[in-house]
């Protein structure tokens, strides 16, 4: 089926009619026919996937080694776990009875940090399921009610005779089903029943409200208001004159977003205490309740709440509120695949992005957001919130339920936004005018500007700056003059294995407290021999708990061979001991840099050197201009570090 031809089914299937009669025969076999908004969006979301971290050594750090559930519809939503679980709780207490069928779902957090995108998810989750709607004649009723509420006064004999929950009938029929009920002389038969979809572009059943000016919005924005033009045909109080127009008019059986609630008057704000705890609410003019059986979805960000929160005339309300936090996300990897999923939606997608761009951007983003531990660095921090374990390089690095208890529950709720993030990366990949690409150092200088220009506050301008001049160069120094060492050294394999099978040898000697004898040279070396040389390979890692390290990496070793016939593992196997031998092999750089400069070179060797080491950079995700570029920054760089 193509587009067009799935188009017309759709349309097709979304006006199916019936008589109530048959409406009711239906619900007798399937309690879809009458399910409630919240079900019905439980249903859009679909069960989660269990996901056990204790098979994950970095989410099990994260998590706590708890089973975490994964909706497959949120998967595009990254490092929002413990908000989506709250939203399904939400609407599996509502579908259940419970009190939070008359609450207002409000989602609070800062700017860019998710909660339209959340709301839109919602809305279009809201979408994939049917409402049934009363019709009478050619008319469908104008706020979408269920044909139940025409058996509001018969709820008790409607759940003996179809077996329909009591809880399930709306309180009151619309004024306008009413009229037409008087009209039929109370024959029920001849309404019928229409099958809908909701929808965003028509406003069946789902609706957005913006809070407007405060000296003319009034309550009509929510509950409707007389058409005039009608009032040369019906009384004022004829539910025919009647607009409804009101976003809890058009949501009813589905879901009103209300756009920064809190901006808007206290006074616009009241029919959605009625509407939430009583299922209807009073129009402007003087007709019956108007019945509302639907989700109100609303959002702000921390100021507006606050502010509300603090004036003692709005508590009703505030009891009325199921509020979920909407923090930026606070994991580096996380943040990289929103980047990333931004940039797959962009005409950027194809362009080049050299290694360690997007992540330096994640990290910047991350560690803006982190309140400053004390006793510890800020990057530490930002890494154990990533899942990593820092024993080996960092002995003042805490656990992350220390950082997290130290934080306290508004952690991520303050920092850079996503929205502005993608902003620096757009204009770091269109920086250069010759091509569009980007890479770290680019990226650093644009980030410079962008928080100069931000006119923070003192206090917060400086930590941005220091986070980019000295935490992030400082890394990504390190990262790129190893990476120019690797595309440097043509083969450096067969020596990073001499080293591990060395250092496996020397450890498990120093361990057993055993001399060694060197079986080329004869040489025997003692304990006090043995840790110096470990130390040799050790020390420009940084390695903290020698002991520990030397015991791991042995037991590593020993654990391969005896699972794999007797074969040593690659050095490079296990990224422990691959760190260290890598910065052991790498404590000279004398040697590489007349070859990797971009300088005339002054013999054919050279040259050829030159050109091995830009085709192996090309190999590793660079362009040749992004090669210059950071190569010249290294070079720098490492003169003012000297």
């Amino acid at each position: 089926m193509n587009i067009l031809e799935k188009i017309k089914t759709n349309y097709s299937a979304s006006l199916n009619e019936m008589t109530v009669a048959a409406y009711l025969e239906e619900c007798r076999k399937d309690p879809k026919m009458y399910a409630k908004p919240a079900e019905r969006i439980l249903d859009a979301i679909g069960e989660p996937e269990m996901l056990d971290t204790r098979q994950d050594p970095k989410l099990s750090r994260i998590f706590s080694n708890k089973k975490i559930k994964i909706y497959p519809a949120f998967r595009d939503f990254y490092g929002m776990e413990n908000t989506i679980e709250q939203i399904v709780s939400y609407f599996r207490h509502s579908a259940q009875g419970l009190e939070e069928k008359k609450q207002i779902l409000y989602l609070m957090g800062p700017v860019g940090g998710g909660k339209s995108s959340l709301a839109e998810k919602l809305k279009h989750l809201m979408q994939q399921n049917p409402i049934y709607v009363l019709k009478a004649g050619e008319q469908i009723s104008p706020v979408f009610e269920s044909p139940l509420g025409l058996f509001a006064d018969y709820a008790e004999e409607l759940e003996d005779e179809y077996g329909i929950p009591t809880r399930y009938i709306p309180g009151c029929m619309s004024p306008w089903a009413a009229k037409r009920l008087r009209e039929f002389d109370g024959d029920v038969n001849r309404f019928k029943v229409i099958r809908l979809f909701p929808s965003i572009q028509e406003q069946i059943a789902i609706s957005k409200t913006e809070p407007g000016d405060e000296n003319n919005q009034d309550i009509s924005t929510l509950v409707g208001k007389v058409d005039i033009r009608k009032l040369a045909e019906y009384q004022q109080s004829d539910p025919d004159a009647y607009s409804y127009t009101g976003g809890l008019c058009l949501a009813n059986q589905g879901l009103l977003e209300f756009v920064e609630m809190f901006k808007a008057p206290i006074k616009v704000l009241n029919p959605l205490l009625t509407a939430t705890q009583e299922k209807n609410y009073k129009g402007t003019e003087p007709i019956g309740a108007i019945p509302f059986d639907g989700i109100i979805l609303a959002h702000s960000n921390e100021s507006e709440w606050a502010k509300f929160l603090n004036d003692k005339k709005n508590e009703a309300f505030l009891d009325r509120i199921y509020k979920v936090q909407v923090p930026y996300c606070l994991r580096v990897s996380e943040e990289i695949k929103i980047y990333e999923k931004l940039i797959r939606e962009s005409s950027l997608k194809d362009s080049p992005c050299a290694p360690k761009t997007i992540e330096l951007l994640a990290e910047f983003s991350v560690m803006s957001r982190l309140k400053e531990p004390e006793n510890s660095s800020i990057y530490s921090k930002m890494r154990v919130y990533n899942g990593e374990t820092l024993r080996e390089t960092d002995p003042n690095a805490k656990s992350i339920q220390e950082y997290r208890d130290d934080a306290g529950i508004n952690e991520g709720m303050q920092g850079i936004s996503t929205r502005f993030a993608f902003k620096i990366l757009s204009k770091v990949f269109n920086f250069d005018s010759e091509e569009i690409a980007a890479n770290p150092v680019h990226l650093l200088y644009v980030l410079e500007q962008e928080v100069i220009k931000m006119m923070l506050p003192p206090e917060t301008e400086s930590k941005y700056l220091h986070l980019i001049k000295s935490v992030l160069a400082s890394k990504y120094a390190e990262f790129i003059s190893d990476e120019i060492q690797k595309a440097y050294i043509e083969s450096y394999s067969s020596y990073g294995q001499n080293i591990f099978e060395k250092y496996v040898v020397y450890a498990d000697h120093w361990m057993q407290n055993n001399d060694y004898r060197d079986p080329d040279s004869g040489e025997i070396f003692d304990r006090s021999i043995l840790n110096d040389e470990l130390e040799k390979i050790e020390k420009p890692a940084g390695i903290a708990n020698p002991k520990d390290f030397r015991s791991e990496v042995t037991n590593f070793f020993l654990r391969h061979k005896a699972n794999h016939g007797g074969k040593s593992p690659r050095w490079d196997s296990y990224e422990k001991i691959k760190s260290v031998i890598e910065k052991k092999i790498f404590t000279n750089t004398e040697d590489l840099l007349p070859v990797v400069s971009f300088n005339v070179k002054t013999n054919e060797e050279d040259e050829k050197k030159h050109r091995d080491f830009t085709r192996r950079m090309r190999e590793r995700g660079y362009t040749d201009k992004q090669i210059r570029i950071l190569v010249d920054w290294f070079m720098r760089v490492r003169k003012t570090m000297a």
